[in-house]
C-alpha cells in the first residue's frame, strides 16, 4: 500500500459539496485530494434514474456563468463536471478510491482506501446526507409485489396499467405520486404517518418556490417569527385553494426546522384519484399490503418515498454513528458544520441539505469560510445549535466570524444588493 502524506486537507466525496471544495482549497493554496469511490465525479446524482431533477429553477441552483442547460439529473452532472473542468480541479480528484476508514491519529487523520493511505491535518465529510436510501424493515410472505425504493425506480413502464402503492411524506413520495398519475398507473394509493410542507402550485414544480423572496427577508433581518406568520397565511390559503388541505401538516410551518417543497401539479390537478391511508406498512402477503390499522391494499408495485439516511460509518465514531438524520447530525456539530465528535473534522451535508438552500451557493459560501479556518482564523467555533441555518442567514453566520472573507459592513452592502439589484432571472455570482 502507498502512502500520500503532507497533506492539508482530504475531501471525501465527489458530489457538487466536495468537487467546490477543492476549488476552493485551490483557491487557498492548500495541498488537498478529493477522494471519489466511483469512475466518475458527482455523487449521488451518478447514481439517481434520469427522472430525478432539483426541487428550484436552475437560476437558482447554479452559480456565475457555470451553464446549466435545466432541472434533470443530466444537467446537474453535467454543471457538476464543469466546475472540474472550469477550475482545472482533475489532478486534485482521485477515482476508484473508495474510502474503508478514516482515523484521528495526535498528528492528524489517516484515511484508508485499497490502495492509498492518505495523511492529512484536516478532513472534510462530503459524502452528503442521501447516501443511504432507507426501506423500513417489514415482515414479507411470498410476496408478488414488485418493490422500488424512488432512488432505483429506473424504468417508468413499470407503472402503466399497475395498481401502485406509494409509501412516504416528504418529496420524494410526492414526485413518485406525480409519476404514477403522469404514467398511467391503474390505480394509486398513498401511506404516510405524516406528511411535510410543500407549497400547493399548478405551475411546473421549478417555478413553485422563490427562494430569492427569502433572501430579501432575511437581509434586511426581518423577525422570523414574522417570516414564519407569513408563510403560513400563504401555504393555508394555497392548501385551501388546491383542495388539500385533508394532507395539511398538523404542526405549524418553521423556516427553522421545514424546508419549502414545491407542489406536483398532477398530483394536485388528480388529488381525487389518490386512496390515502394514514398509517404504516407491516407487512406484505402474496398481493396483498397489510397496514398498521388494518386496513388490506391490493397491489402490483410498491413505490418507497421514505428518502435517505445519511451514513458516516466510515468514520468510526461511535457517538456519530446512531445520529441517522442530517439534522441530528447537524446538532452535533460546532457552527453547524464542524464536528464535535472528533479534531479537525467538518461534515458539509448536515447544515446545507433539507434547508432552504441553493445547494452550491451554500457549499460555496461554506467552504470558503472552511479553508480559512484551516488557515488559523477561528470561524466554526460556536456551539451546535438547534435551528438550520439557510440561504442569507447562512451567510450572515459566516459574516460574524470570517471578517477577511466578509469585510466588516462591505458584505452586507454587496448582499443587500444581490437580494434586491441582482436579476431574478440571473444565477448568483460565484462567491
Amino acid at each position: 500500500m502507498t502512502v500520500e502524506a503532507d497533506l492539508d486537507l482530504v475531501i471525501v466525496g465527489g458530489g457538487i459539496g466536495g468537487v467546490i471544495c477543492l476549488k476552493y482549497a485551490r483557491d487557498a493554496g492548500l495541498k488537498a485530494v478529493l477522494l471519489e469511490r466511483r469512475d466518475r465525479i458527482g455523487g449521488v446524482w451518478r447514481d439517481l434514474p434520469s427522472w430525478q431533477d432539483i426541487q428550484i429553477r436552475k437560476e437558482d441552483w447554479t452559480l456565475g456563468d457555470l451553464e446549466l442547460a435545466g432541472e434533470d439529473q443530466a444537467s446537474i452532472l453535467a454543471n457538476i463536471q464543469a466546475w472540474v473542468d472550469r477550475f482545472g480541479l482533475s489532478a486534485g480528484i482521485h477515482l476508484n478510491s473508495p474510502v474503508v476508514r478514516a482515523q484521528w491519529r495526535e498528528s492528524g487523520w489517516r484515511v484508508e482506501t485499497d490502495a492509498t493511505t492518505y495523511k492529512a491535518r484536516w478532513l472534510i465529510a462530503a459524502t452528503g446526507g442521501h447516501n443511504r436510501p432507507v426501506v423500513p424493515r417489514i415482515q414479507r410472505s411470498e410476496s408478488s409485489i414488485a418493490e422500488y425504493h424512488s432512488s432505483a425506480l429506473r424504468d417508468l413502464a413499470v407503472l402503466r396499467g399497475r395498481r401502485v402503492t406509494v409509501v412516504g411524506g416528504g418529496a420524494s413520495a410526492y414526485d413518485l405520486l406525480d409519476l404514477c398519475l403522469e404514467n398511467d398507473a391503474s390505480a394509486v394509493t398513498w401511506v404516510y404517518r405524516s406528511t411535510r410542507w410543500m407549497r400547493p402550485t399548478r405551475r411546473p414544480k421549478y417555478h413553485g418556490t422563490s427562494m430569492r423572496t427569502l433572501a430579501r427577508y432575511q437581509i434586511l433581518g426581518v423577525p422570523m417569527r414574522v417570516v414564519n406568520r407569513l408563510a403560513n397565511r400563504d401555504l393555508r390559503a394555497r392548501y385551501a385553494k388546491a383542495g388539500v388541505e385533508a394532507i395539511m401538516p398538523e404542526r405549524a410551518f418553521d423556516f427553522r426546522r421545514d424546508q419549502i417543497i414545491p407542489g406536483r401539479r398532477r398530483m394536485i390537478r388528480e388529488f381525487a384519484r389518490i386512496e390515502r391511508h394514514r398509517g404504516e406498512v407491516r407487512s406484505l402477503r402474496g398481493s396483498t399490503i397489510l397496514l398498521s390499522d388494518g386496513d388490506r391494499v391490493e397491489c402490483n408495485v410498491l413505490l418507497w418515498g421514505t428518502g435517505y439516511a445519511a451514513d458516516f460509518g466510515y468514520l468510526g465514531l461511535e457517538d456519530l454513528g446512531p445520529a441517522k438524520s442530517l439534522n441530528e447530525i447537524s446538532r452535533r456539530c460546532h457552527s453547524v458544520f464542524r464536528s464535535a465528535d472528533a479534531p479537525n473534522l467538518f461534515l458539509l451535508a448536515p447544515g446545507v441539505l433539507e434547508t432552504n438552500n441553493s445547494t452550491p451557493w451554500a457549499y460555496a459560501h461554506v467552504a470558503k469560510s472552511i479553508m480559512a479556518h484551516i488557515e488559523g482564523r477561528p470561524v466554526f467555533d460556536d456551539p451546535p445549535r438547534e435551528d438550520l441555518t439557510n440561504y442569507f442567514d447562512l451567510v450572515r453566520l459566516l459574516a460574524q466570524r470570517d471578517r477577511r472573507t466578509y469585510p466588516r459592513g462591505l458584505w452586507y452592502v454587496r448582499y443587500l444588493w444581490l437580494a434586491f439589484i441582482h436579476p431574478d432571472s440571473r444565477p448568483m455570482p460565484i462567491p
